[in-house]
């Protein structure tokens, strides 16, 4: 998989992380130009599912299995989505920390997806 995507997604997920953590901590709730941070995050990991699954097609193999590849490939496309919804029921800071948490959950998923290729 291409390493520089998961490296650009991993930090725009920080990013949005941090952005909707600032948020919260001055007690607002997520905003219009957050969901716009999250569409580009999530579009990131469209990308990147999209080329996953692509890569898989050609018969290139993950080191750690493609079953847990691929579930971590969608774990990570759903993920801000997710959080994004979520904090559209919580109007208050705490969707903004809702966000901020998938953005981390996302970093993170990131850096397996790393690992499981074979990076």
């Amino acid at each position: 998989m291409l390493d520089a995507l998961t490296l650009v997604t991993g930090v725009a997920a920080l990013l949005l992380a941090a952005w909707c953590g600032w948020a919260a901590h001055r007690d607002q709730p997520t905003k219009d130009w957050h969901f716009i941070g999250m569409a580009v995050v999530s579009l990131l990991a469209l990308i990147q599912l999209v080329i996953g699954i692509v890569a898989l097609a050609r018969g290139e193999k993950p080191d750690q299995g493609t079953t847990i590849f691929v579930a971590y490939l969608l774990g990570a496309f759903a993920c801000v989505p997710a959080a994004g919804v979520m904090s559209l029921a919580e109007r208050t800071r705490w969707g903004s920390v809702t966000v901020a948490a998938g953005g981390v959950v996302l970093a993170v998923l990131e850096v397996r997806l790393y690992d499981i290729w074979g990076g």
